[in-house]
């Protein structure tokens, strides 16, 4: 019955749109989605501040510690399958230094929770990374004008680079790509998704087909959750990863995969930590970042110093 009264309420608000009428009031109220925020109120067992709710709690663990924090800010997270050509999953994480300092791509073993090495780029607040035919796509600087652009990495370079000592810098391959949002980044196969962040409502992002050399193609738009901050591709789903403010709880919002339109009775959403970014899929293993640890937040609902992990399946 509840499904069916929010087909019913997408339906008028859809035609309401289409009609150039306003959607006001208890139409556009009840076309949101609600999140199980149920919580006992109670510290967390397996990170700081209270518990963001029963769902997320039972769902996810720690895992690896977040590299890199508190001197730089994590933000991007993709993961890298058979990194090393000897089977091995990898995370990469990218986070953005102080005072226009370069800013990081840290390569993090799962398997064994250790960091195997990083590598600097040129600097960017580094909002997203996502992996796609043999090349690693990071969020670029936005100029003044506030355009968005991704950058290109070769794979095989940031391999090379991980296993030298120290923190080699990466130079980018060609220039830029500039696009509509890119606050986050995902991969899937040959398609990478870059979409825009809001405080204010719903934004989108577009998927971009990638060639052998690395070039993106313009696909279509999907909408995104207010407060989109990273998206895990799976085979039949899309994740997203949302948050609005350091003092408040984050979301995770659950929908059908290619879904454009995300007030579809698939779609549903529970309560996080605060500050939550990147999310990616490993072996059946979803890993969720959260930025809280940075040296920033001392004051931050939830301060997370581990990866967060779970069962793709269970969500």
């Amino acid at each position: 019955m509840r499904a069916l009264v929010r087909k019913s309420v997408v339906a008028a608000v859809s035609g309401a749109l289409l009609l150039g009428v306003p959607v006001t009031g208890s139409a556009a109220e009840s076309a949101a989605i609600t999140c199980d925020s149920d919580s006992s109120g109670e510290d967390a067992s397996f990170y700081g501040g209270p518990s963001a709710g029963y769902t997320y709690d039972e769902k996810f663990s720690a895992g690896p510690d977040i590299p890199g924090i508190p001197e730089h800010t994590p933000q991007g997270l993709a993961a890298w399958n058979d990194w090393d050509g000897a089977g091995h999953g990898l995370l990469l994480v990218t986070a953005y230094g102080k005072d226009g300092s370069n800013a990081k791509i840290y390569g993090v073993d799962p398997a064994t929770g250790k960091t195997v090495g990083d590598v600097e780029i040129a600097e960017t607040h580094a909002s997203g990374i996502a992996i796609a035919r043999g090349w690693a796509f990071v969020t670029g600087r936005n100029n003044s004008e506030g355009h968005y652009t991704i950058r290109k990495y070769e794979l095989s370079r940031i391999a090379d680079a991980l296993k030298a000592e120290g923190s080699p810098y990466l130079k980018q391959t060609g220039e830029a790509r500039e696009v509509y949002g890119a606050s986050f980044l995902a991969g899937d196969g040959n398609t990478v998704y870059a979409g825009k962040y809001s405080r204010e409502g719903r934004e989108k992002m577009y998927a971009y087909s990638v060639a052998e050399n690395g070039d993106l193609t313009t696909g279509k738009s999907y909408e995104v959750p207010k407060g989109t901050q990273g998206l895990m591709v799976t085979g039949d789903k899309f994740v997203y990863s949302t948050s609005l403010s350091r003092d408040v709880r984050s979301n995770l919002y659950v929908t059908t995969k290619g879904a454009t339109d995300i007030d579809i009775p698939a779609t549903h959403c529970f309560r996080s930590p605060s500050m939550s970014e990147g999310i990616d899929d490993l072996g059946g293993t979803a890993y969720v970042l959260h930025e809280s640890g940075s040296g920033q937040y001392p004051d931050a609902l939830n301060v997370v110093k581990k990866l967060h992990q779970a069962k793709v399946g269970s969500l």
